[in-house]
């Protein structure tokens, strides 16, 4: 099966949240009403596209279909679809990785989103395209976290730099560094903590390990990505306006879009925040972590 097919299959739950519900709403009307709008705005705001992004999305749709006299209802399917389109496609952006150089990702993220296993999987794919990687375990709060780590670099096949729980995760991060430039590696990929980001002394942690990271490497971290669970759908947002404000944000990896109908959620990160979704987690295998597509993902979505 093709990534594209994949994609599609993948992503049933969000288009039968969202996409079916919308056809359902135009299919058979007769005349385009107020009536018809605000149930095109509660069907987007149940899909977790969010309040704000919903109503952006209608009035830019009032606006084309006032500008072009379109008539029939079931032509408003199309023209969200390009509207959101043109939204994500303003998004497209790749990991910033340069050559002749360590570059450093450091990876961010609550509990529970899939952070550790995204780590692994995106040191998997660097190592595919050629590339040298080292993990380092900045996660020393949780035991597992090492371990987890531990069994991905094994499974990957690069070297790890860990210390013992409850080690400073600054140190582990110098060491990390001093490792990557000794051992000519291309991507140190950096875990930390899995913050509960409504505790200001894990943010103020977490800015400590940023602040080492830039000191020991002046142009460093190069990626800071924040792992969001889709399925927590309106939340996901709130995490990365937090995350955004302690450590500055580059792009987001949006995990488990294959396990939930709120994938309309991607649509309000890029409204709200305007931080590029990079990658995307669509399923368990080591493949399923995929650099963010907007045109191919709309399509997949709206496509039956």
């Amino acid at each position: 099966m093709g990534f594209f097919s994949k994609l599609k299959e993948k992503l049933t739950k969000t288009r039968e949240g969202f996409v079916e519900k919308i056809e359902s709403l135009v299919t058979g009307r007769k005349k385009i009403d107020e009536e018809l709008y605000e149930e095109l705005e509660e069907a987007l705001i149940q899909s977790d596209v969010g309040i704000n992004t919903a109503l952006e999305l209608v009035e830019e749709l009032r606006r084309r279909v006032k500008e072009r006299k379109v008539e029939d209802a079931a032509e408003l399917k199309n023209i969200l679809q390009e509207i959101i389109t043109e939204v994500l496609m303003d998004d497209e952006s790749r990991l910033e990785l340069e050559k002749g150089k360590p570059n450093v990702i450091m990876v961010v993220g609550v509990n529970g989103v899939g952070k550790t296993t995204t780590i692994g999987k995106l040191a998997y794919q660097i190592k595919v395209g050629g590339r040298k990687v080292l993990l380092a375990a900045g996660d020393t709060f949780r035991a597992a976290a090492i371990d987890q780590l531990e069994i991905w670099s094994n499974r990957v096949g690069c070297d790890i730099i860990k210390h013992k729980e409850n080690a400073d995760p600054a140190a582990v991060v110098f060491d990390a560094i001093q490792a990557a430039r000794a051992r000519n590696i291309d991507v140190l990929i950096i875990d930390t903590a899995g913050r509960l980001h409504t505790k200001s002394n894990l943010m103020e942690e977490l800015k400590k390990v940023y602040r080492v990271i830039n000191r020991e490497m002046p142009d460093a971290p190069h990626e800071v990505l924040l792992v969001l669970d889709a399925t927590t759908g309106q939340n996901a947002i709130s995490q990365a306006k937090l995350f955004g404000e302690a450590v500055g944000v580059t792009g987001i990896v949006l995990t488990k879009l294959d396990g939930t109908a709120k994938g309309g959620v991607i649509i309000g990160i890029k409204k709200e925040l305007d931080v590029p979704v990079k990658l995307i987690g669509v399923g368990e295998q080591i493949e399923d972590l995929r650099p963010f597509k907007p045109g191919e993902f709309v399509e997949a979505l709206f496509e039956k």
